[in-house]
């Protein structure tokens, strides 16, 4: 199973809420430092269960929700075995 940026060029996407700090830092406009933020977010508050919960993380905004809306999925059942 490919990961990083290999399993991204493959169309694949990544389960945000299963996803570690490194995998997010991967995706194209997150960095490090909104990975990080991201999954303390998770970690404090539960699985992300609306884009809407993802958008309150700080440092998203708009184009970081488009790029990550593009390059994740919340529901892993829900990917059809696209999530890596």
């Amino acid at each position: 199973m490919p990961t990083g940026a290999r399993a991204l060029a493959l169309g694949l996407k990544l389960d945000l809420n299963a996803a570690s700090e490194e995998e997010l830092a991967l995706l194209p406009g997150v960095g490090r430092d909104l990975a990080r933020r991201l999954v303390t977010a998770r970690e404090e508050q539960g699985r992300f269960t609306s884009w809407g919960d993802v958008d309150a993380v700080p440092g998203v905004g708009a184009a970081k929700l488009q790029t990550l809306r593009a390059a994740t999925v919340l529901d892993a059942a829900a990917a059809n075995g696209s999530v890596w």
